[in-house]
């Protein structure tokens, strides 16, 4: 086991909830109906993980249910591969864990199972996932991935008892750990015969694969998949100091029509913390990334919990050590949390994330409208840095807004060349002196846009500048 706590993603039973998590572990399953129930009452809806391509190797359900499914009781343990196994056998060998046990009774599994990141041997490393085993979905890793799909392998079967369980109980949506790691013959098969049944449930793929994208989206029915590899990768790579912004154009350029179907972020579970020396070393250095990994699209934005209270992640955490993130393999307690719930004490860094949130989710431009990229058009203007700044349009139906980030760590008086292109685009008419404000100040002043001369913003504050135009 990795950690005092293990890792999450080692599934131990698909049907309970872990009690680690509860007030009264007897009661954790009532605790989370009631969470479900909460969340509805406030119009929310939850999203919880699903880890579809392996599980834990002491997969061990505490409530012994019949009726539910049990992982690997009728497998043909002497067949490296049979379509109707849950796992993949190594026979004639033997586990060999890389790490010590603690427990006076050794770990024994004979034969040895395959690790659940493809790792085919009895004795994988310390950086291979050797805690969980991996699922069988019918496909014969020994010639090529062939894949044995009729009849519908038991594997499915019982993967559908789990996601049915879950969204009976309520849950909206499952953001599919490592979706690509199983076959995409299974999520064509299964998301459908959820929808049929609960048409609103979301599917967020977790996919670094980009020419994978079309296929997960348009064949296999995801609603959202990660834009880790693309946007979350240029804005971390800029906030260094190591690209220069014109990788933003790029980025959305290459997803074409699926761009707003990704989902960004700036942190989660597998990442380091935004605030972390790993990436812009403190909360309010990060703000030009949240500017425009929030607003510069349609995408759905994914907050992970302590960002908006400028969590940093620089404690030493038992297994995972000072990495940067926050640990999931022990019990751990973030100071920056605690001092919010138990003192009320608000860092300012929240604040400006409930503005930037409410901006989001409240304006009808970032919901629904159009985005104009200005960067092309200000490289040659001599108030603008095309290495550091990176600046965009977004327009609703009677507003539009002019966004600025600067990554170069310092402040910028802003002058922007407003192309014509974009009066065309937008069907905004140019020359024309509008009422304006500045989102983060709330300060209201006049301004002119138009094609002919640089449009003044005025400075940022901590690298941004976000303003509102009525139209």
């Amino acid at each position: 086991m990795k950690g005092e706590a293990g890792s999450p993603y080692a599934i131990t039973d698909y049907f309970d909830v872990a009690p680690s998590l509860a007030n009264d572990p007897e009661k954790r399953m009532l605790e989370f109906e009631a969470l479900l129930t909460r969340c509805g009452d406030l119009s929310l809806k939850v999203i919880i993980d699903f880890v579809p391509n392996h599980l834990s190797r002491e997969y061990n359900p505490v409530n012994k249910n019949t009726a539910r499914p049990c992982f690997g009781k009728e497998d043909k343990a002497d067949y490296h591969f049979h379509p109707m196994n849950n796992y993949y056998y190594l026979p004639g060998t033997s586990f060999i864990p890389p790490v010590k046990s603690d427990n006076t009774e050794p770990y024994t599994e004979n034969p040895a199972r395959v690790t659940g990141n493809d790792c085919f041997r009895p004795d994988p490393s310390v950086d291979d996932w050797y805690e969980t085993v991996k699922l069988n979905y019918g496909v014969d890793y020994s010639v090529g991935k062939l894949g044995y799909f009729h009849p519908i392998p038991d594997t499915w079967l019982k993967i559908k008892e789990v996601l049915f369980f879950w969204v009976e109980k309520g849950v909206s949506g499952f953001r599919c750990d490592m979706a690509a790691m199983v076959p995409k013959e299974f999520w064509e098969w299964i998301i459908p015969v959820i929808k049929k049944s609960f048409p609103g449930t979301i599917f967020i793929g977790e996919i670094y694969e980009p020419h994978l994208y079309d296929s997960f989206l348009q064949k296999c029915g995801f609603d959202y998949l990660y834009d880790k590899v693309g946007l979350y990768d240029t804005l971390k790579e800029i906030t260094l100091g190591k690209m220069g912004c014109s990788e933003i154009t790029r980025c959305w350029q290459s997803l074409g029509a699926l761009e707003d179907r990704m989902v960004n972020f700036l942190e989660n579970h597998d990442e380091v913390r935004v605030a972390s020396h790993h990436f812009a070393s403190d909360p309010l250095g990060a703000l030009p990334a949240l500017a425009v990994s929030l607003l510069l699209n349609k995408s759905p934005f994914l907050l992970y919990f302590g960002q908006e209270l400028g969590e940093r992640g620089e404690d030493c955490e038992g297994f995972s050590g000072q990495d940067g993130k926050t640990s999931i393999f022990d019990y751990w307690s973030l100071e920056t949390v605690r001092n919010w719930i138990k003192d009320n004490n608000e860092p300012p860094i929240r604040n400006l994330y409930k503005t930037l949130l409410n901006l989001a989710t409240a304006e009808e431009a970032f919901g629904n409208g159009d985005k104009f990229d200005l960067n092309y058009a200000n490289e040659h203007n001599p108030f603008y840095n095309i290495y550091n700044n990176f600046s965009f349009t977004r327009k609703g139906v009677d507003a539009l807004f002019i966004i600025f980030a600067g990554f170069g760590k310092q402040e910028y008086h802003v002058k922007l060349v407003l192309p014509h292109e974009m009066f065309v685009y937008h069907s905004i008419e140019p020359g024309i002196i509008r009422q304006a404000s500045d989102v983060m100040t709330g300060e209201k002043f006049e301004i002119r846009l138009d094609p002919a001369s640089l449009t003044e913003l005025g400075n940022t504050a901590h690298g941004i500048k976000v303003v509102k135009v009525l139209l």
